[in-house]
């Protein structure tokens, strides 16, 4: 018997797997494909990021392969004039918030080398769950059965772990992101800056990683015959070029010498930030973190962020259990840390779930006089907000 499997490889799952470790606590990662899973290519990490990701020792190894990014700038995709510029700055302390675009599979890559080997197991898809006393049974596609004391489910948007728990499959936010990466050999020219454009009900953005990688995305709301169209990616390029509006041609190029392999495109999905309140965060030595628990639209940048808050308060609670455990009483130990973790993060989960999407949904707006308070007046009130969310700091791998 295992004391403890996490079901998934994506950043949840190997930060957690990797706090558990530098606290003395092994644990067994199962990953349902054969090997580590980049899809999204890149990802924005806020200041309370980086504190999760200092605090399992990997912070100074990923800052070195990406740039910092100074500000925001903001600009109309109808007009090409640029609307605002703000600082990446904490509105309480005024100093620096560090903001870096990281690739996916760097930040994925250096998780797992930290692990022991054989710490992760691919090819082992979870199809049903039993939970039995105290003895969790998890049965793979393969016919094989783990026997665990504690389960963590890491495992994503469609995640089993989740609906063993009772949480609804996310829903549709009623719009659909492509996504894409581009390396230029020749270096990208852009400023250390998160570009920003807005146009009638069209989102998006471009962000270098470092002098010659660059992410970008562009959010939507498909109109009835678009719905076909982003299943053929030459049709799904197209549509994005025909989306950007006034451009310069440094933007434009971002977009046009992105290969068809290098982008993606997906509707959006979320929880009901409600489900929060309600829902079996944990249950009987089971739990969910991650993108499992909390599945949020893009527009703070936070959902890798998060996960990686849920993971070090998750192992900090974990291993602190385990080590108070003195007089053999381990299964209420572990529950007790696991309804810790509830409380903890409970209420940042709705918080960050319904912020993301009234931003969203603000930026996104093709309401006139949306578009228009929006253009004019808004930036700075969002920039604040998102900064707010940014300035979280989930602690450190500290046993009390």
């Amino acid at each position: 018997m295992k004391d403890i499997v996490i079901v998934g490889a994506g950043i949840a799952g190997l930060a957690t797997s990797l706090g558990l470790l530098r606290l003395g606590v092994s644990s067994v990662v199962l990953e349902s494909t054969d090997s580590l899973r980049t899809s999204g290519f890149a990802l924005g990490i806020w200041a309370n990021g980086w504190r999760a990701l200092d605090a399992i020792g990997v912070g100074h190894i990923i800052r070195a392969k990406h740039n910092k990014l100074s500000g925001i700038v903001t600009t109309s995709a109808s007009s090409g004039v640029q609307t605002a510029e703000l600082p990446f700055r904490d509105s309480h302390t005024q100093d620096d918030l560090e903001f870096r675009c990281v690739n996916r599979r760097v930040l994925l890559e250096t998780l797992a080398n930290e692990l022991p080997r054989g710490t992760i197991r691919y090819s082992s898809k979870v199809v049903h769950i039993q939970s039995e006393d105290r003895v969790k049974s998890i049965h793979l596609s393969d016919g094989t059965v783990l026997e665990t004391k504690v389960l963590i489910g890491c495992d994503g948007v469609n995640s089993v772990v989740s609906k063993f728990l009772g949480f609804s499959t996310p829903a549709y936010a009623g719009r659909t992101a492509v996504r894409g990466f581009v390396y230029l050999q020749d270096g990208h020219g852009l400023e250390p800056k998160f570009l920003q454009f807005f146009g009638k009900g069209v989102r998006y953005g471009v962000i270098p990683c470092d002098d010659y990688g660059v992410y970008w995305f562009l959010t939507f709301s498909p109109a009835s015959q678009e719905k076909e169209m982003v299943q053929d990616p030459n049709k799904v390029k197209q549509l994005v070029l025909s989306k950007l509006g006034k451009a310069s041609d440094k933007i434009m190029r971002v977009f046009e010498e992105t290969e068809l392999e290098n982008m993606v495109c997906a509707p959006l999905r979320f929880r009901y930030p409600w489900e929060m309140l309600w829902g079996n965060i944990s249950r009987d030595k089971i739990c969910v973190i991650g993108d499992a628990l909390h599945p949020m639209t893009p527009d703070m940048a936070q959902g890798g962020c998060s996960a990686l808050e849920d993971s070090v308060v998750l192992a900090r609670l974990l291993a602190g259990a385990l080590k108070r455990n003195d007089e053999g009483n381990e299964h209420h130990a572990i529950t007790e840390a696991l309804e810790k973790l509830v409380r903890e993060r409970r209420w940042r989960c709705f918080d960050l779930i319904s912020t993301s999407y009234i931003v969203g949904y603000i930026q996104q707006s093709d309401g006139v006089l949306l578009q228009f308070f929006r253009d004019k007046f808004m930036a700075r009130f969002m920039a604040g907000v998102v900064f707010k969310k940014a300035s979280f700091d989930c602690g450190d791998l500290t046993v009390s």
